[in-house]
């Protein structure tokens, strides 16, 4: 019976030793699947930290690309503005940019010239002395300076004139080209002369007045 006792108890001891033994080999198994698992997840990790740096790398960069569109629309609405704004100036001419005598010129003409379709509009000034018809030897002489006005034809007519620096003028009525019989005798150009006709001067519209401005050929 003793023998049979300690069989049992030889047999119960060797079942816990081989389960102790079956503990021992089952723990590291499972830290290594741990292990396994953690160096599975980590790469994860670092994917998704790359993932988030190259986002917000992006996010930057099109921000940086938003504000030099925006940096260059602004710049080029002011250089368009600039533009803009220099042609303006250029085509807004204004009289102050020419002499009175140039103004003066070209008022008369907008309103005596017979013909506002010209090409060019010729100064000739004429001093006191000067005859009224250099063809004609009884011919009185202007007593006062003279402006002519006369476009590049006949057919524009022509204005003769002594301004007194008030906005008025004195008219002379005299052709730009002198036909008839000569003599016509001394009375005849006597009347022209005391008939002058006094004329007050109309500022115009600025723009005809300069566009005749520039139609000028002063004659010296």
């Amino acid at each position: 019976m003793k023998a049979i006792t300690k069989i049992f108890y030889f047999h119960v001891v060797l079942l816990l030793l081989a389960g102790c033994g079956g503990n021992t080999n089952g723990e590291p198994a499972t830290e290594a699947s741990e292990d396994n698992t953690v160096s599975e997840q980590a790469p994860k990790g670092t994917t998704e930290t790359d993932e988030s740096k190259s986002t917000s790398e992006r996010e930057e960069q099109d921000m940086e690309n938003t504000n030099n569109s925006s940096e260059e629309s602004t710049q080029t609405k002011s250089n368009s503005d600039a533009s803009e704004t220099t042609n303006d100036q250029q085509g807004k001419e204004t009289l102050s940019d020419y002499s009175s005598q140039e103004i003066e010129y070209a008022r008369v003409w907008l309103q005596l010239g017979a013909n506002q379709d010209i090409d060019g509009l010729y100064v000739n000034y004429m001093p006191a002395g000067t005859p009224l018809n250099p063809d004609d030897e009884t011919s009185g002489t202007y007593p006062e300076d003279v402006i002519q006005l006369a476009g590049s034809r006949l057919v524009d007519g022509s204005v003769t004139y002594s301004g007194n620096g008030d906005g008025t003028i004195n008219v002379y009525n005299v052709p730009l080209r002198w036909d008839g019989n000569y003599p016509a005798g001394e009375d005849f150009y006597s009347e022209i002369i005391n008939n002058t006709e006094l004329v007050p001067i109309d500022v115009g519209d600025d723009k005809e007045v300069i566009r005749l401005i520039k139609l000028l050929n002063v004659e010296s």
